[in-house]
């Protein structure tokens, strides 16, 4: 083999539980992991969002009932672990809209380059975490 040739690079597969820990992620890569985690809690959540809507758009009485969960709770769960739920579902559909709308404006104006990615991820980043703490202060009554 010629010295000039180069050594050609090694793939390997990566083990979830040795490799993925270690392995530095690109903020990027982070959102769009993130993207795919928050569509499938909202999907998994699917049928706690149906109940709620129902409860609360059926009647007056309903709307109470539903109100009334977030502070008394509902048979074995406490209202402060409904609250937590909501929360997740908060941030889960802030952060799938607000990846959703970058990745359909990199695929609308093909921009695409590693410096607006690594941008565009950190906005993303922050204004999900951010609306998510000013919805989640009203959510625990905080204002």
């Amino acid at each position: 083999m010629p010295e000039t040739a180069k050594k050609r690079p090694e793939f390997r597969n990566l083990n979830v539980f040795s490799d993925l820990p270690t392995y530095r992620w690109p903020l990027a890569a982070l959102v769009s992991g993130m993207h795919r985690i928050s569509g499938l809690l909202i999907f998994l959540l699917l049928p706690f969002i149906i109940w709620m809507f129902d409860t609360s758009v059926s009647s007056e009485i309903s709307f109470n009932r539903f109100t009334s969960v977030f502070s008394e709770g509902a048979g074995f769960v406490p209202g402060w672990f409904i609250k937590l739920v909501v929360l997740a579902l908060i941030w889960a559909y802030l952060q799938h809209f607000i990846a959703g709308v970058r990745h359909i404006y990199f695929d609308i104006t093909h921009m695409t380059t590693k410096s607006r990615g690594r941008r565009t991820a950190a906005a993303t980043l922050i204004l999900a975490f951010g609306l998510t703490a000013i919805l989640g202060a009203k959510l625990f009554g905080l204002y």
